[in-house]
């Protein structure tokens, strides 16, 4: 039987990547494949799906093995199917430019690069590139990528019909009763998140605008060093009750933040797709993003993009979003045509046809 087998530095829940290469592995055995997934690491109860990677032996017979790698840091496995003689595909989620994490975590820092050497080496052993954003495909190409596609994510459906957590909710509600504009963003604690930036922009706001607003930031930790100056950074400027870490939420918390928060703010100075945006979309909540990176594709004209991310810029965009009732009813009804084009139900589709024409049928 043909095969296409997926492998992955790590699968672990709440985690964009995991929730695509689980749906992947669902398509790909929908349209016939036989499909695996071999993990460097697999976390918590994603541990019986994986197969150890190092387990892996080419089936004997005739029948077509692909070996398809969802490439996005630093792993052993890239350099083992370098090595391989099975035609590959590489599906690009983009690896961090050392210059955004150096200086705050060594560990990871050493291993964006060496991810990205890795990731360049494999170009002239990989027969199709498949690229999540046309971002994604521009860096791809930097590396001597020829034969590229940008192919959907596909994300996880539930999001899409979850219901808010009920008491996460309540308390948020009480926490707004005092007043003042809500800001939220979503995504790990890490110098390319620029969260920094989002507090240097409260603070401004409060001052010219609302001196009530707040910052939630929901997300895990990515580097501990920039978690404590992010901390340090709150309390210097006054803002040790406005800015919440929240750490990392369950799924029907999540919702319950995109659900009372009133502006979904985002200065990241790098993102290849940016799942939590297609969230806030999906959830009404007006967008304000710093156009980098796969920001303005993801976006498109459901939010308001900024040029640049200069605190008082943010702070202008929030405050005309939150102050200019048409444009945020206008953004409210967008929002959700936006996302549903990155529902299941539209992506796994066009992922099929693709894999079909790319690769052929089992």
């Amino acid at each position: 039987m043909s095969a296409i087998h997926q492998f992955i530095p790590t699968l672990a829940p709440k985690d964009a990547i995991g929730a695509h290469t689980l749906a992947l592995r669902e398509l790909l055995r929908d349209l016939g494949w036989e499909s695996e997934i071999y993990a460097w690491e697999a976390k918590d109860n994603l541990a019986s799906v994986a197969r150890p990677w190092q387990g892996y032996r080419k089936p004997r017979g005739k029948a077509t093995v692909w070996l398809w790698y969802q490439g996005s840091i630093a792993s052993p496995i890239a350099d083992f199917l370098a090595a391989r003689s099975e035609p590959k595909v590489l599906n690009y989620h983009n690896i961090t430019p050392y210059e955004l994490v150096a200086g705050w975590e060594e560990g990871l820092a050493k291993a964006v690069v060496f991810g990205r050497q890795q990731i360049a080496r494999l170009a002239p052993h990989v027969t199709l590139a498949m690229a999540v954003s046309r971002f994604n495909a521009d860096d791809l190409r930097g590396m001597g990528y020829r034969r590229l596609v940008v192919a959907p994510l596909l994300l996880q459906e539930s999001f899409f019909s979850t219901e808010p957590d009920p008491e996460v909710l309540e308390a948020l509600q009480e926490k707004k009763a005092s007043g003042g504009l809500v800001w939220l963003f979503v995504g790990r604690l890490s110098p390319h998140k620029a969260q920094h930036r989002l507090i240097a922009a409260l603070a401004l706001f409060r001052r010219a605008y609302d001196p009530g607003a707040r910052l939630w930031l929901v997300g895990s930790v990515a580097s501990v060093g920039y978690e404590a100056a992010l901390r340090r950074y709150a309390a210097e400027l006054g803002l040790g009750d406005a800015v919440v870490f929240a750490g990392s939420v369950s799924e029907e918390a999540l919702v319950a933040y995109y659900k009372e928060a009133d502006c979904f703010v985002c200065a990241s100075e790098h993102e290849g797709f940016c799942v939590p945006v297609v969230e806030a979309l999906w959830n009404s909540l007006p967008v304000v993003a710093l156009a980098k990176g796969a920001l303005p594709e993801t976006v498109g004209d459901a939010g308001l993009l900024v040029a640049d991310s200069r605190p008082a810029t943010l702070a202008a965009a929030v405050a005309k979003v939150a102050h200019e009732g048409p444009l945020r009813a206008e953004l409210a009804r967008r929002g959700p045509l936006r996302a549903w084009q990155f529902h299941p139900s539209v992506t796994r589709h066009l992922l099929a046809e693709l894999i079909m024409a790319e690769l052929g049928r089992p």
